[in-house]
């Protein structure tokens, strides 16, 4: 035989020649939970995350960059008594996102600081947006709370500017809000393709941010069905960065990664755009107990996962297991 495809992998340096994906800390946001409380609380259906106090924040940021991670994305447990229909707690200058904001800048200047734009955290019917009497998800009147919610962020400093809502034109507003305030300069990260998947559990679990009723008179939907995209659909993606891209958006984002590494391929073909892909919680869950219990790997199924998503086309990945992967990658 003249073709022996072997002989290319019989070292590893030869490996290393013609390796097509890699895999480092740079390529890593990573997402943290925070809220107001004195002490870090263990969250039972994420092994090893916790939601922040704001001085448990810093130590674990710090620790963040002393392994080469320089990007973060926050998420806030807001208290029950701060959350109402309309979410207003949100744009709050003094809540809990912009005040944190301030605290990670003044500490570490040069820390790349994501947020996230939704109102699930801050409403008391746990959606991205606002529930009308009769049960819809009112699009534009949530939008326009987004816009004031973003440019919050971007005045207390925040770099990157995360929407996840799945509103429709609500890039291209944020980005006139930003515009108009000044914030040229804050980029959008735009959660383009997210889908209603049922990986998102450990998440809801972390912020207390599921869709609920708590006696109110309107109907509550269940699901987010209506805004999020269906997971029997890739072709839709290419539609959702069309409108992304043209809005304003300086990055996109599938999520969730693993499950849907062809919808983040059929995205990377779409755009010129950085891609990004969320390894999101339930993901994190499943690994974690699988290897809890001898049944897997931790170290090598962490790290072959990251590296499919970025085979897939992801040139950022939202991952949990950021700080652990930057250890095992050095």
């Amino acid at each position: 035989m003249r073709s022996r495809p072997r002989r290319n992998r019989k070292h590893t340096a030869i490996r290393a020649f013609h390796r097509e994906t890699h895999l480092s800390p740079a390529h890593f946001i990573y997402p943290l939970f925070i809220h107001e409380g004195d002490d870090d609380q263990p969250i039972d259906s994420m092994p090893g995350c916790h939601r922040l106090s704001p001085s448990g924040l810093l130590r674990e940021v710090e620790g963040a960059r002393e392994d080469g991670i320089n990007a973060v994305v926050l998420f806030p447990r807001v208290d029950d008594a701060l959350k109402s229909p309309t979410g207003d707690e949100s744009f709050n200058p003094d809540g809990l996102i912009p005040r944190t904001i301030r605290d990670l800048k003044s500490r570490f200047p040069e820390l790349i600081v994501t947020t996230d734009v939704a109102l699930d955290p801050y409403s008391s019917d746990g959606h991205d947006g606002i529930v009308s009497d009769d049960g819809r998800i009112l699009n534009d009147e949530t939008v326009a709370v987004l816009c004031r919610q973003a440019v919050a962020q971007a005045d207390a400093g925040a770099d990157i500017i995360a929407p996840s809502d799945m509103m429709d034109g609500r890039v291209g507003a944020i980005r006139d809000a930003l515009d108009d305030a000044g914030h040229t300069d804050v980029s959008i990260l735009a959660y383009t393709a997210k889908y209603a998947s049922a990986f998102y559990g450990p998440f809801r679990d972390a912020l207390d941010s599921a869709p609920r009723s708590d006696g109110s008179s309107k109907p509550i939907p269940r699901d987010k069905l209506t805004y999020q995209m269906d997971p029997a659909n890739a072709r839709e993606a290419a539609r959702e960065v069309a409108h992304d891209e043209a809005e304003g958006a300086d990055m996109v984002m599938v999520k969730p990664a693993g499950p849907y590494l062809d919808v983040i391929r059929r995205v990377r073909e779409a755009t010129s755009l950085p891609v990004a892909a969320y390894q999101v919680s339930g993901e994190y869950a499943m690994l974690k107990a699988a290897s809890a219990n001898g049944w897997l790997d931790e170290r090598d199924v962490v790290l072959e996962s990251l590296l499919a998503i970025r085979r897939a086309g992801a040139d950022i990945v939202l991952t949990y297991f950021a700080r652990q992967a930057a250890r095992w990658l050095k």
